[in-house]
């Protein structure tokens, strides 16, 4: 047999997967209608390996393969005709093999081709005395051989097509990227586009109000305007609910493929006649053959597609930078679950707060510092807003907490007793066991409310300011006082304000670095200070850092000041000795 011939047949019987499975009464049924309609004892369905053939089912036979050598099922595939041996011992090539010697003398078997036309092994009978195989029995038998490679080629549709667009699904899809290392030469380049026909919120809106069918009403409508736009000899697929994939041809470019999916995306009110509040998108992967695993180019497709939906066009090319921000998002959550489990990792420092009035240091905010055993000190400016949006930061509130009560008791038997604030992300003020929670542990360190103050966005509170209400409550009536951080750079609406039980506004930084020197600031700065003060708040300004800037903020009323001109911020042990060396400090 041709070698080439013989690797495709091959690699189409891997395809197929026809190897190795438990037995199959559908093969079954066919051999047992083999035998009654020939009146013979053995039927087999059989597929040809490279050194074996393999009975996928067997009808009078005892064993599930024989050597490929002399096995006249081999001699079917090999032949890729319709076989029959009226006598094998009488035959010099079959008596020598292993069914003659087992005492088979008639032989009859026809190819399993696929449609195109490679066989994959034989449907055969077989009896234990010579006999005639008239031109009847041949077509039947030919007949039986078609139905087997129907069922064949069902079983393989049916986890191989979608079944509302009709086009080939993932399975395929990554079979075929697969299939592409052996069919081009290594090093060349190959293109992959995956499109999408919503982003996930447009999809959950549509699963809420649209009737069941009008998703695969859509993916139907978007499969053929995508036929229609698609270059020749293009691989469409449907690998996800609403999402489809490309394979480019050979010679296709980026700007053929950009070109091609933008046409698809700029037609979308042909979809069904609805635009869906889609805002279709595609993201276009170009990769190398051969040094790019398959499911890694379908990762790096789909970080494309949701740069795609972030930008005005609609269709972005995969970055290398954006995928590896991206996986660096990821490896922080990961690396994150397993520092909260490792109390070499996580610590806390403290920034002092002054009272500009006395000059006096009256708290500190407890800052997370976070120590990775491999990449080192990672700023909490990159991992925080990151952890805040994950279902970690429920977790990472409970170990600030905890830590931070715990270092206030220990100060406390030291005679040191000043209050501390901790953050307090938005997702906390979502949790129901919030309140409960802070109240055991301030119980289980042998603390008052009035040792922590917990510190909340101005955003993050006024988001969803009903939904949060339940919380707030809860807060107060702890005792527990409340701040609300980086003011000035949410909605500053007064409506809020009077809904929030706060006790403590913290200006923004960005309304204080360089105050001292810009009137506009200044004027911002002291309108906020006074309806501060007008609501009943205590005022703390948030990066100090020039002695101007303090005086100032001294002499417009400013309650409290917190920056790098008193202190950065500091370890454990280094903010107690701080503290000791500066009880008292001159006002700016």
């Amino acid at each position: 047999m041709d070698p080439t011939i013989e690797n495709t047949r091959i690699a189409a019987l891997r395809k197929f997967g026809l190897l190795a499975g438990p037995p199959s009464e559908a093969f079954d049924r066919i051999t047992r209608m083999a035998v009654q309609l020939f009146g013979l004892p053995q039927s087999t369905i059989s597929f040809t390996d490279t050194d074996r053939v393999w009975f996928r089912s067997r009808v009078g036979v005892e064993h599930a393969w024989v050597d490929r050598s002399r096995a006249p099922c081999a001699s079917v595939t090999e032949t890729n005709d319709l076989l029959v041996v009226s006598d094998l011992q009488a035959h010099p090539y079959f008596k020598h093999g292993r069914l003659a010697a087992s005492g088979v003398r008639f032989y009859a078997g026809a190819p399993l081709r696929t449609r195109e036309g490679y066989a994959l092994g034989s449907i055969c009978v077989k009896g234990m005395a010579p006999r005639a195989f008239t031109d009847a029995e041949r077509a039947t038998l030919a007949d039986l051989a078609a139905i087997v490679m129907a069922q064949i080629e069902l079983q393989h549709s049916l986890g191989r097509i979608d079944p509302i667009s009709g086009l080939a699904n993932r399975n395929q899809f990554l079979d075929d990227m697969a299939d592409l290392a052996k069919d081009r030469a290594p090093g060349e380049t190959g293109i992959v586009a995956l499109l999408n026909l919503a982003n996930s919120h447009g999809l959950a809106n549509t699963a809420r109000t649209m009737h069941a069918h009008y998703l695969d009403d859509l993916s139907r409508q978007a499969a053929a305007a995508l036929r229609q736009v698609a270059p020749d000899a293009t691989r469409i697929y449907q690998v996800a609910t609403a999402q489809f994939a490309l394979i480019l041809p050979r010679g296709a470019d980026l700007d053929l493929t950009w070109h091609c999916v933008k046409r698809w995306i700029d037609a979308r009110d042909a979809w069904y006649g609805s635009r869906f509040q889609t805002s279709p998108a595609a993201g276009i992967v170009p990769f190398v053959t051969g040094e790019v695993d398959v499911l890694d180019v379908l990762r790096m497709a789909e970080s494309a597609v949701q740069d795609a939906h972030g930008s005005s066009s609609g269709v972005a090319v995969y970055s290398t930078a954006q995928d590896a921000e991206y996986r660096r998002r990821f490896w922080l959550v990961s690396a994150f679950e397993q520092a909260l489990a490792d109390p070499a990792q996580l610590r806390l420092v403290f920034q002092p707060r002054i009272d500009l009035g006395t000059g006096q240091c009256i708290g500190a905010e407890a800052l997370m510092r976070w120590t990775q055993p491999e990449a080192g000190a990672i700023s909490p400016a990159e991992f925080m807003p990151i952890i805040e949006q994950t279902s970690l930061a429920g977790p990472a509130t409970s170990w600030v907490l905890d830590n931070v009560l715990r270092q206030v008791a220990a100060w406390r038997r030291q005679g040191m007793a000043l209050p501390i604030s901790a953050n307090l992300p938005a997702a906390n003020l979502h949790d129901p066991n919030l309140v409960g929670e802070l109240t055991s542990l301030l119980a289980r360190h042998g603390l008052d409310a009035g040792a922590i103050e917990l510190e909340i966005t101005e955003s993050s509170a006024m988001g969803n300011i009903a939904a949060v209400q339940e919380t707030f409550k809860g807060l107060q009536a702890t005792g527990v006082r409340l701040a609300i951080d980086d003011f000035g750079t949410g909605y500053s609406s007064l409506s809020y304000l009077q809904d929030i039980p706060a006790h403590t506004i913290k200006i923004d930084q960005s309304f204080i670095r360089g105050l001292e020197a810009d009137d506009r600031k200044q004027s911002l700065a002291e309108g906020i200070i006074g309806l501060a003060h007008s609501l009943g708040y205590r005022v703390v300004a948030e990066g100090v850092e020039t002695a101007a800037a303090s005086r100032w903020l001294r002499e417009n009323a400013c309650d409290e000041a917190q920056g790098y001109l008193y202190s950065r911020p500091l370890e454990t042990d280094a903010f107690m000795a701080w503290v000791a060396a500066s009880a008292v400090m001159a006002p700016g």
